[in-house]
């Protein structure tokens, strides 16, 4: 198979397995949210830790042991992807599904955000436009809901420092999912102990196949992430941020049409607003992207020419 085709059905693949993971997270009632998340940081280091034995990756883990600086950047972004992972699992248990993709919607711009704040990067004008969009939709949403929706703002800062962490780490995929699972592995077994010695686990006393489907979140964690890395290193980046707006539309849609929640005039428009932003910023990103091409192109063919010319 082609190589860019390949880099495409990873990255499809990825985001329609984290689209659907409303309907996993659900049928994993009637386990409490931390009990899930316990079980997926557990099952995913026992995950990997096969994956990499069988592939025998384990010494690029001894040098990362040995880094003070990485392993604490590591164990920040540990904490944050356990944040990120209990506030998805805790708004797909109490039905707020909907609210949960408002915050994968509103994570490229949280992003830029972040590009101002901790990079210092400086926004072209259609970017400022697309955040000042995107801002008056929140505020929007938090009339429509009473409240700062807090669940989608979480969501979209944790996931979105995880990202900047792991993007200055430079940690390829597996090994890094391996190290931060390890790093949660400990308090996530002790509370796992505690249910069973208070006989409030769901694990083996419900049913078979609840227990299968508990074990089975650790690959359901690990297949997307190293789905995602394969993508990335054969896909455009532009490629990859417009498919980034599939997994939040299939959650929305499950939302909606699945799980039966409700989605007023008020909440829509908010949406609406969302997705005014983020046409802005992908509209952006394209044309950002076509004019550094064509430049690379016209610089190439000017020293293509250069170097034909006869010497003097």
């Amino acid at each position: 198979m082609d190589p860019l085709r390949r880099g495409y059905l990873s990255a499809l693949s990825a985001n329609i397995l984290w689209g659907v993971f409303p309907l996993y997270f659900r049928a994993l009632r009637p386990a409490g949210a931390v009990e899930v998340l316990a079980h997926r940081i557990v099952w995913s280091l026992v995950t990997v830790a096969l994956m990499l034995a069988v592939v025998w990756r384990w010494r690029p883990l001894g040098a990362l042991l040995r880094d003070g600086r990485r392993l604490a950047g590591i164990s920040v972004a540990a904490l944050l992807i356990a944040v990120n992972w209990g506030v998805y699992i805790y708004a797909v248990d109490t039905e707020r599904v909907i609210e949960a993709s408002l915050g994968y919607f509103v994570n490229p711009l949280f992003v830029i955000l972040l590009g101002v704040l901790v990079l210092r990067e400086r926004l072209r004008p259609s970017q400022w436009v697309a955040l000042g969009v995107g801002a008056f939709a929140v505020v929007v949403l938090s009339i429509d809901y009473g409240r700062l929706p807090w669940i989608a703002l979480t969501l979209a800062a944790s996931f979105g420092c995880y990202g900047l962490i792991k993007k200055r780490l430079g940690l390829p995929a597996a090994e890094g999912l391996f190290l931060e699972s390890a790093v949660l592995t400990l308090p996530g077994l002790a509370y796992l102990t505690w249910l069973t010695a208070h006989h409030t686990s769901t694990f083996g006393t419900v049913s078979g196949w609840h227990t299968v489907m508990l074990a089975l979140s650790g690959l359901l964690t690990a297949a997307p992430l190293l789905l995602f890395a394969e993508a990335a290193n054969r896909v455009p980046l532009s490629g990859l941020g417009i498919l980034q707006y599939l997994t939040p539309t299939m959650q929305l849609l499950l939302g909606v049409v699945v799980f039966a929640e409700p989605l007023p005039p008020g909440r829509l428009a908010g949406f609406v607003i969302v997705w005014c932003a983020l046409a802005i910023f992908t509209w952006d990103a394209i044309r950002t992207t076509r004019r550094t091409r064509a430049a690379q192109r016209d610089e190439a063919a000017a020293v293509g020419k250069t170097a034909a010319a006869p010497a003097p």
